[in-house]
């Protein structure tokens, strides 16, 4: 039930677009268990100008900034994989490794709605976060 915003400083093909949120997507599905089913991944295309990157990047137009909003309970070693294999099947696109950066906002199920106005807390969400 994760969801992802991944930014990007340049355009790319939609094809392209697919295969970036299928990489991250596919990593979550991989690293945290969640069902191949469950996807809400969002990719957001920022005109450079508007996208501050640090100097040192050697092709600042490759810059991706992945949030993932997702519910408290993964290990660390979960968030290990998870940031290893998004990295990974990125890098497969031609994105380099060092230029994606990944924050992960954990949210307590209380504290999320879903199915109608319920509190995550309150349904059976079919899938272990405990993982």
């Amino acid at each position: 039930m994760p969801t992802v915003l991944i930014e990007v400083r340049r355009r790319y093909e939609p094809a392209e677009e697919v295969a970036i949120i299928d990489a991250v997507h596919g990593a979550l599905v991989t690293a945290f268990q969640t069902p191949a089913t469950d996807k809400n991944v969002r990719l957001v295309v920022h005109e450079p100008h508007r996208f501050a990157v640090p100097e040192q990047l050697a092709k600042p137009e490759y810059r991706t900034l992945i949030s993932i909003d997702c519910f408290s309970g993964r290990s660390l070693e979960a968030k290990r994989r998870l940031y290893a294999g998004i990295v990974e099947n990125l890098a497969a696109l031609g994105i380099p490794a060092d230029h994606v950066m990944i924050t992960l906002h954990e949210v307590d199920r209380d504290n999320w709605g879903i199915r109608g106005g319920q509190a995550a807390s309150d349904v059976d969400l079919g899938l272990n976060v405990r993982v």
